[in-house]
């Protein structure tokens, strides 16, 4: 078994705070990881993005080719287009609905949505809404995780005891917040 997934998202947004939590839950279920990020100009709101690749063998390279992704999971909808070469036929989309409107031409984002939706398999999330709902509007990321762990070899267990490990210190009203988030997400 092997499952490739492209990261992405804008500066600021967790995108490789949401690889760290993926990567440490798929180590717990006894899987290997490999990953490598690219930072771009994440400093001032330009594109990141991360190849992570879990296995239960081992994995020779951190980069996923193109077209054998089987996941992009976005906190960007622009953001989850650039990877498109990168998704496989079968592979899912899996992106926020917020726009980060970061250049003067940015495309309209009816125009966004449309080109997702032709997809085969894909979701555009209201994560800002649910992460809302969740209780802390932080917990953007934790929505997306959530509706991208019907895909992943990653037990929802696991990641939920890598939330509560990586926010219980910090504050543990957090951990309920990202727990709903999750939940929220799994839901979508």
């Amino acid at each position: 078994m092997k499952y490739d997934i492209i990261l992405a998202g804008v500066g600021g947004q967790g995108v490789l705070s949401i690889a760290a939590i993926i990567a440490s839950s798929a180590m717990k279920d006894g899987l290997q990881v490999r990953q490598s990020e690219v930072h771009g100009m994440s400093q001032r709101g330009g594109g990141v993005q991360a190849h992570l690749r879990i296995s239960d063998t081992e994995i020779a390279s951190d980069l996923i080719p193109q077209g054998k992704a089987d996941m992009i999971l976005s906190m960007e909808p622009v953001e989850s287009l650039r990877y498109l070469d990168w998704l496989s036929t079968e592979g899912v989309l899996i992106t926020s609905s917020e726009p980060f409107v970061n250049i003067p031409n940015y495309p309209e984002v009816e125009t966004i949505y449309n080109a997702i939706k032709k997809l085969p398999k894909a979701h555009i999330v209201n994560s800002k809404d649910l992460a809302k709902e969740a209780g802390n509007p932080k917990t953007e990321n934790m929505v997306l995780i959530g509706t991208a762990l019907k895909y992943m070899p990653v037990k929802e267990e696991t990641v939920l005891n890598s939330v509560r490990e990586r926010f219980q210190k910090k504050d543990p009203a957090l951990v309920e917040a990202n727990a709903k988030a999750l939940e929220l997400g799994a839901n979508v």
